[in-house]
């Protein structure tokens, strides 16, 4: 599969943008772990053309990244322009290895955006989706795709007619939430329609399928089910990062692996640990890895006191000692590959 000139392999799986989960050192992550493509937290149209620092630096990519999209969501047409216009210049304004590809956020749920209009609030005006993204594909010089859902509510799913309508706006892919925005994550993910939008002859663009994905043998039912191209793992992967390392195996070799056991988790959570450090300092580094820490150990007996110490200490040698300490009492424990934290 191809976006653009980039190639993604075939049947490639990819890291879908989480808001507060996907920074850096969770993405570099995900990519050594198999993850065909990785996309930054979602970045402000306002923000950018208000030169907010904030918005500025989730742009801040690496090249261990590679290939990596930056993703931008607002809902006024000239804001969003300019947004892509510096997401096009990512490494220039934000440093770094820069975007490989601009994506879209016509996806979002959440009401502080879609409330807003933006998001998959643009499912309620797609005159005006198809417009911002035409816009913003003459815009740019690099690959334009597109994350989106179903519809607005269950009796408006446009999603078959509006993936035409987006393919002809020049996108090089696109990306389809199995749920409407009013589910919010709620209910099933709904494939059927994924699968219609990809059975278009009319249709030539990559589709990749998103939504309740929270396993490698998931990922491979969906691939032969519904024909997508690619796969977007989201909610799954926090707290989990070697799904990506369970579904490439499967799709690979035929053949499921285990999960890894205790030793390993520690291992992989030091190693994410100690990149949030170099990358963000030992304040924020701390802060921010919490979350992720609260949730590589789920399903351990007894652990409630030792994931206190986790997510309150604010030492990172006491931090690393903890989880060393979680690999001497844990050690050899089975321990379920549960979904992540935001369960499926």
């Amino acid at each position: 599969m191809k976006i653009g000139s980039i190639d993604l392999g075939t049947r490639p799986v990819v890291l879908a943008p989480m808001e507060d989960v996907t920074d850096a050192s969770f993405r570099i992550l995900c990519r050594e772990a198999g993850a065909a493509m990785v996309t930054t937290e979602f970045v402000s149209s306002d923000g950018l053309v208000r030169d907010a620092a904030k918005a500025i630096a989730k742009m801040h990519t690496l090249e261990a990244e590679a290939p990596v999209a930056v993703q931008i969501y607002g809902n006024i047409p000239e804001a969003m322009v300019e947004a892509a216009r510096m997401a096009d210049r990512a490494a220039e304004l934000a440093g770094g290895h820069g975007a490989d590809v601009v994506d879209i956020n016509f996806g979002c749920p959440v009401s502080k955006i879609a409330g807003r209009g933006a998001g998959s609030g643009m499912m309620r005006e797609p005159d005006k989706m198809v417009a911002i993204t035409k816009a913003v594909v003459e815009a740019v010089g690099r690959p334009v795709t597109v994350k989106t859902r179903l519809g607005w509510d269950e009796q408006s799913k446009i999603i078959v007619d509006l993936a035409e309508r987006l393919q002809d706006t020049g996108i090089a892919a696109l990306t389809i939430h199995g749920r409407t925005r009013c589910q919010m994550y709620k209910g099933e993910a709904d494939w059927t329609l994924i699968g219609k939008v990809k059975e278009n002859p009319r249709m030539h663009i990559p589709i990749i399928g998103n939504g309740d994905i929270c396993s490698a043998r998931g990922a491979l039912e969906a691939f032969e089910r519904y024909g997508v191209d690619g796969i977007m793992v989201g909610r799954a992967s926090f707290g989990r990062p070697w799904i990506f390392t369970e579904i490439r195996h499967l799709l690979d070799t035929g053949s499921e692996m285990e999960a890894p056991g205790v030793e390993e988790r520690v291992a992989l959570a030091k190693r994410h640990f100690q990149l949030s450090l170099d990358l963000k300092g030992p304040v924020t580094g701390v802060y921010e890895m919490r979350r992720h820490l609260s949730c590589y150990f789920k399903g351990l007996p007894d652990f409630k006191e030792t994931r206190i110490r986790l997510v309150t200490s604010r030492d990172p040698a006491e931090i690393f000692a903890t989880l060393d300490y979680v690999a001497s009492r844990w050690g050899g424990t089975p321990l379920p590959d549960a979904p992540g934290v935001y369960g499926i």
